[in-house]
């Protein structure tokens, strides 16, 4: 019966990168290894290939530098690790497909130049189209993008060269903690189109520190506060709204210590913007935590609007948005424009509040009006890189700077992209969702269409030094944000050991009502190509039906049963941030269940229309 039903285990991430590390410190210290003879492993930590790791001892303490030569020499790589006698040294910014000569320099002593061969690079790694900078304005930094559709997040040097990629969907941002580690979504989907199981906490090598796992599930953005501990964009998967939560977690044991929930301070409904549905009324697609004010700033793309609330008590202090459509009783929480030229921000995305309390953002632009008479289409509108000024006494607000509006269409993205402030005047700016139907700007969303010739796409992402541009980088593709950060970190030395796995995930939401029907004890079709992936905290069932089927999938242990209901009806989305896990064939549908709150061994079936299939699969959940 099995045989009909693919089926496979999937071991965790941070369980096969343990099992690798272990047999290479196994090998490390079985062998003598020294600067002259020093064991080189290539991507030890299975998903950074431009990646490697290099093992020595030395009769003493001592810095060592590593140095990973570039096509020229202002693409040299250079890190000098701290003193040790024990020396586990990170490899960063290989190129791909590559013999790399990389030296090895201990202080005041000897030098070694080995050489590491690299891979050619994954199909799904983003083309460069062009790179225009100076060769010392990046210096040791790279820019990086995450994706948007279904490339791979990778980082570009300043010849446009990549010098280092992932090789698992971790999508929406890519931050940097202040430890140097980097803080990513896992590639782990608990509910489509893009709502990931949690966080992992990850050095550039790609070895995972920590994974946070969260009921709700993470969307597009998190910050880490002065103390440390995580905000992260989430949603209650029970309810009938999504995206419209942010929880507050323990860096250390990753349980959630505080709530936001956007609808105890908005009515959803209220201040539309042309893409909202009653289901993803806000879609927040962004979290600021500003110090000074002791105030979270969120980014909600459906209600055209930036709100901030007080961190302690959740209240709203004020929105930034065209007050058009609004309820009188929010009126008093908007700004007043005091200057001109004046334009407000529409769909916009990545709020960020500067040192001096003005606030930033990505001003999508799309559809640029809250009447949809005035309707704007996308290839007469423009999207830009906005700066307001903001006075809280007066509820004013003035326009100080923006980019991109002079570019018109080609610069154009109706959804993703992001700001960075860097100083006055200095400014990056990350057009990521520019689409091409037919050469002309496109309506739709180019995830829902991937692999129709007549679709292409682009990303921009630029920096701009006292108005003018100092650097940009063109890919072909859409990218969710790009960032700027190098490769190494004053403390980015490898630190081995377990990681750990931190929160929980929730438990599933089950159907109201279970459809009580005998099993034709037959085991599910062939035509409906199912297969079942078991984690050690979930499985996933994924199959084709055809539009309208009902289809509810089955856990049952004797007597006691479980009900799941798979929608099988179209899905018309009018925000997809991330159309990575987007399939080509919109018959396919993906249903994934947490084991919590389930215990034992569930055999698992699937109503289909007027029919109860038998899988031959069983799960176990842990003890009875």
């Amino acid at each position: 019966m099995a045989g009909r039903i693919s089926y496979s285990y999937q071991r965790s991430l941070i369980e096969r990168q343990q099992e690798s590390e272990d047999k290479m410190l196994k090998e490390f210290e079985a062998g003598n290894y020294t600067i002259d003879n020093p064991m080189v492993v290539v991507n030890p930590y299975l998903i950074v290939p431009l990646s490697a790791v290099v093992l020595f001892m030395t009769d003493t303490e001592t810095a060592v530098t590593v140095t990973v030569r570039g096509k020229e020499r202002y693409g040299d790589i250079r890190h000098t690790f701290p003193k040790a006698q024990k020396h586990i040294l990170p490899v960063l910014g290989l190129y791909a497909g590559y013999e790399n000569k990389v030296e090895i320099e201990l202080y005041r002593g000897k030098k070694k130049t080995i050489t590491i061969q690299t891979e050619e690079l994954d199909k799904d790694v983003p083309v460069c189209i062009s790179m225009k900078t100076s060769p010392g304005y990046l210096r040791d930094q790279m820019i990086f993008i995450s994706p948007a559709l279904n490339q791979l997040a990778t980082a570009y040097d300043y010849r446009g060269d990549i010098r280092w990629h992932i090789n698992v969907p971790t999508v929406f941002d890519i931050k940097r903690l202040r430890n140097g580690n980097l803080l990513m979504s896992t590639e782990r989907l608990i509910e489509m189109p893009y709502y990931m199981s949690g966080l992992y906490e990850m050095s550039m090598t790609g070895k995972i520190y920590r994974e946070y796992s969260l009921p709700g599930g993470t969307h597009h953005d998190d910050f880490e506060m002065p103390d440390g501990s995580l905000l992260v964009l989430t949603e209650d998967l029970r309810s009938d709204t999504v995206e419209d939560m942010c929880v507050l977690i323990d860096r250390e044991s990753g349980e959630i210590l505080k709530t936001w929930d956007f609808k105890d301070v908005l009515t959803p409904g209220e201040g539309r913007s042309g893409s909202a549905t009653s289901k993803d009324w806000f879609h927040n697609n962004a979290v600021w935590y500003d110090e000074k004010t002791n105030s979270l700033t969120f980014s909600g793309r459906h209600v055209d609007a930036m709100i901030n609330l007080d961190f302690d008590t959740g209240k709203l202090n004020w929105i930034i948005g065209d007050p058009t459509g609004w309820p009188e009783e929010k009126l008093p929480y908007f700004f007043k424009p005091v200057n001109e030229p004046f334009e407000w921000q529409y769909e916009q995305h990545a709020c960020v509040v500067t040192p001096d309390g003005d606030v930033m953002c990505f001003d999508n632009g799309h559809y640029r009006s809250k009447i949809k008479e005035h309707y704007l289409k996308n290839k007469d509108n423009y999207s830009r890189g906005v700066r307001y000024h903001i006075n809280t006494d007066e509820m004013t607000i003035e326009q100080v700077w923006q980019y991109g509006k002079e570019r018109g269409a080609d610069f154009f993205s109706q959804y993703i992209s992001n700001v960075e402030y860097y100083g006055e005047g200095h400014y990056m700016v990350h057009s990521g969702g520019i689409q091409y139907y037919k050469g002309e700007a496109y309506e739709g969303f180019a995830a829902n269409m991937q692999g129709d010739p007549d679709i292409s796409t682009r990303s921009v992402t630029l920096e701009v030094l006292n108005d003018e541009v100092v650097l940009e980088l063109v890919v072909e593709g859409n990218y969710y944000r790009g960032e700027k950060l190098s490769l190494y970190h004053d403390m980015c030395n490898l630190k081995t050991g377990p990681a750990k796995r931190l929160g929980h995930m929730g438990v599933t939401k089950e159907f109201d009502t279970i459809i009580e029907m005998d099993s034709c004890y037959q085991v599910l079709p062939d035509r409906y190509a199912a297969s079942i992936k078991e984690e050690d905290d979930r499985f996933t069932f994924k199959a084709t039906f055809e539009k309208g089927q009902l289809v509810m999938l089955t856990l049952e242990k004797g007597e006691e049963k479980h009900g799941y209901y798979i929608s099988t009806s179209a899905n018309q989305l009018t925000a997809l941030c991330c159309g990575t896990f987007v399939s080509k064939d919109d018959r396919d549908v993906t249903l994934s269940v947490n084991k919590a709150g389930l215990r034992g061994l569930y055999a698992i079936k699937v109503i289909v229309d007027d029919e109860k299939y038998e899988t031959g699969i069983t799960v176990d959940c842990g003890r009875p």
